[in-house]
């Protein structure tokens, strides 16, 4: 096989010829969107990660590919009509880590909990006193969790371990599993009505775009906190803000965001003949809550462990040999 290798790190070039030894191999440390014009007639495979969209422009330059291997859970990143138009198989990680991305959620929901990261500035600024950090315990407060998939169990683990209690949403309610990991299910507005903190686990899709809105987040408990750790366009950053500015919530935790790309490109949106007014918006209320005070913002990070990098590259390696052996693995349906 021919293979392109995007977004992979110096290391990743030994670790992946060693585990594939007999394919042709081209390594880039940057994503595809950053060789606007390397083309390949030849190449069939293309491993990607998130920071790499592939739409009808990016196959034409790779006429022959047969197989997608993304680096990822989600796979929004692809358009599958594309893909499917072309006879082309995308095949994901399904799971590489429901611990890595729910112990960073809880990482996030412990931050704001008990201001570690005023407390750490305070500190800097020369000054050694808990005057104005004061937090809030865990125990005894109810955790919303939306998206009760791998992820989202292994969050209601941890949550259980704090003797939190936990409220769970899902479209199709698996009532066993509940008693089994001590949590209740409850229709969305009563969990949003009830959660001290709501965190989210769920996949990006038509389905889940804009999960959270200004029509159901002014249900939200008033004082709680909103932990994204799954898809930006899950929330809806306009109504995100709003809830933020009128208290309804007093904080938020998010390793995603919406435009992502585009936070450090506003000269760019402005300068452009016919600007995206919608993009535009957003990454203006993108910086509103980098510099919220009770908001943390991270780099989509949560997948972000040695373990778990690991895991993701060795599926990667294991879908791309069963392909190969005409036994494929992880692979998506087709719309």
């Amino acid at each position: 096989m021919n293979i392109h290798y995007f977004s992979g790190e110096a290391w990743e070039e030994a670790y992946v010829r060693e585990k594939l030894t007999n394919e042709q191999i081209t390594f880039h440390e940057k994503p595809l969107s950053a060789y606007p014009d390397l083309t390949d007639p030849e190449a069939t495979v293309l491993s990607i990660f998130i920071d790499s969209p592939i739409g009808e422009a990016e196959l034409d330059r790779f006429p022959a590919v047969k197989l997608i291997a993304t680096r990822s859970t989600g796979f929004d990143h692809i358009d599958l009509a594309a893909t499917k138009a072309r006879g082309i198989t995308v095949a994901t990680v399904p799971s590489y880590g429901e611990n890595t991305v729910a112990e960073f959620a809880f990482a996030l929901i412990l931050a704001l909990s008990r201001r570690i990261l005023e407390a750490e500035a305070l500190v800097q600024s020369g000054a050694f006193s808990p005057s104005g950090l004061r937090g809030f315990d865990l125990q005894g407060k109810t955790l919303g969790v939306i998206g009760c998939g791998h992820i989202g169990m292994h969050t209601i683990r941890i949550a259980n371990g704090f003797g939190m209690k936990v409220l769970g949403f899902e479209t199709h309610p698996d009532e066993a599993r509940a008693r089994d990991n001590h949590f209740t299910y409850a229709s969305l507005p009563d969990l949003l009505a009830q959660s001290d903190i709501v965190s989210l686990h769920v996949p990006y899709n038509p389905h889940t775009h804009h999960l959270i809105n200004k029509d159901n987040i002014g249900m939200m408990k008033k004082g709680s906190y909103l932990i994204n750790t799954s898809r930006g366009a899950v929330v809806e950053t306009e109504a995100l803000v709003e809830a933020l500015r009128n208290g309804t919530l007093a904080g938020a935790g998010l390793d995603v965001l919406e435009e992502e790309g585009d936070l450090n490109d506003e000269m760019v949106l402005l300068a452009q003949p016919h600007p995206n007014e919608a993009a535009l918006r957003i990454t203006l209320e993108n910086h509103y809550l980098i510099s919220h005070p009770r908001v943390i913002v991270t780099p989509h990070a949560g997948f972000n462990t040695t373990e778990a990098v690991i895991r993701i590259i060795n599926t990667t390696l294991d879908n791309i040999r069963n392909f190969a052996a005409d036994t494929p693995t992880n692979i998506v349906p087709a719309p």
